[in-house]
């Protein structure tokens, strides 16, 4: 993508992030760090009573709960809905990880996911080297044109992201550093604690989360998709509550789960399970069993024969793609064939959501719920009369554009699933 003059984030050539150093964020990162030196210096492990490092531990894992349950799998992606009560503990969680606010976070994470390895637009592209998709981009305060496009809207509406968002200073603070010496009294060791479970669990929660930023895009194995660098590693999924199978997320994003085998490592997952089976969460998303296993057999094929193979991941009377191929277009069609105004004929009478894709009328209706991008981004390129708060200037236009890396950057799994939507062929 090349740098352009215009300023408009929906269209092609947005500028590349505007990058000053964020001295704030930095200082306390590095100061961070060497408090935790100097506290492990001055107070040994072997000084320090065995509840306090195990409270280290267990402060730890809380804390990553915080990140992969709620800020990465509940408010990222809403992979499941959660009570209020459950919402506001994995929010008290979050903010002890010291990774910003719920809304800071997801942002972020949304625009990774929808420019992934980009280097203007992904805010850890691993592109840009280990160091940078690690922590170096903690020290800039980049401002991303393209964020504009991301939606938030879920979680302006939510009251405990906008309470989190608003207090999250003392809000980490209290979680991260105040509490775990006041627990540290009940054993009369408040400075191991504040030590281990305040500054050393922090260290171990910020570079255990940021692994998935640069590990999980260095080095693993690409079971579902090579279309990204995103990897699956098992010494990852043990050290962040089972995130490490990266290579599946980036690939079924709205799933729940890090992995669909139950052999999985993945805490975060069987937490999930458990606050659903108590009645705490619902509406728990999997990928289609249909869509997991063409996005295997895809990978599996093309590394036995290579991107010559004549292997069709959907199948022969849908497309005639080979593996390699990302191109989503199908030169066979036997259904349908609609003037334009058909289709908005279509839209219009019975009420559906249909986007002209790759020359195909597209009926997104029922997929407008299982969106990661979100509903509203569908209805913006939407043919016929929606309704007044959806339409926007874009409306009515093909997504061609938006499909294939102006708005987002779609996998092999997206482009099979977009190919079961089509009502027909536009004319």
């Amino acid at each position: 993508m090349g740098a352009s003059t215009d300023s408009d984030p929906m269209k092609p050539g947005s500028n590349a992030p505007r990058e000053g150093i964020w001295w704030s964020n930095g200082l306390f990162f590095v100061a961070t760090h060497i408090a935790a030196a100097l506290g492990v210096w001055y107070h040994p492990p072997a000084r320090a009573m065995p509840q306090s490092l195990w409270l280290a531990v267990f402060l730890w894992q809380a804390a990553s709960m915080g990140v992969t349950v709620g800020y990465h799998r509940l408010y990222s992606h809403r992979a499941f809905r959660a009570t209020l009560l459950v919402r506001s503990i994995l929010a008290l969680l979050g903010a002890s990880a010291f990774q910003g606010s719920i809304k800071w976070w997801c942002l972020r994470h949304r625009l990774h996911h929808r420019f992934t390895d980009d280097p203007l637009h992904d805010p850890y592209a691993a592109t840009r080297g280990l160091f940078w998709s690690h922590m170096g981009w903690i020290f800039f305060k980049s401002q991303y044109e393209r964020m504009k496009t991301i939606e938030r809207d879920d979680l302006e509406k939510d009251p405990v992201v906008q309470f989190q968002h608003q207090y999250y200073v003392p809000l980490a603070l209290i979680t991260g550093f105040i509490a775990p010496p006041a627990i540290g009294l009940a054993w009369g060791d408040p400075l191991g604690a504040f030590v281990y479970a305040g500054l050393v669990s922090r260290l171990l929660i910020w570079h255990c989360t940021f692994l998935v930023n640069s590990l999980a895009h260095w080095d693993g194995l690409q079971p579902y998709s090579d279309d990204n660098t995103s990897k699956s590693n098992l010494v990852l999924a043990l050290l962040t509550c089972g995130e490490g199978n990266h290579n599946f997320q980036h690939s079924f994003p709205h799933d729940f789960r890090s992995g669909p085998s139950p052999f999985d490592w993945d805490p975060s997952k069987w937490a999930i399970i458990l606050l659903h089976r108590l009645g705490l969460a619902s509406g728990l998303r999997r990928a289609r069993v249909d869509e997991i296993k063409a996005a295997r057999d895809y990978m599996r094929q093309k590394e036995e024969y290579g991107s010559s193979s004549q292997y069709d991941p959907l199948s022969s009377s849908e497309t005639s793609s080979t593996p390699g191929n990302t191109d989503y277009e199908s030169d066979q069609w036997d259904g349908e064939y609609w003037t334009r105004k058909r289709a908005i004929e279509y839209a219009t009478q019975q009420s559906r959501c249909v986007i002209v894709l790759g020359g195909y009328a597209v009926d997104v209706t029922r997929y407008l719920t299982e969106h990661p991008g979100g509903a509203a981004l569908l209805r913006r390129y939407a043919v016929g009369k929606m309704d007044d708060d959806a339409m926007g200037k874009d409306a009515g236009q093909d997504a061609d554009w938006a499909f294939h890396g102006g708005i987002n950057k779609h996998s092999q799994a997206a482009m099979r699933r977009m190919r079961k939507l089509r009502v027909a062929k536009i004319q």
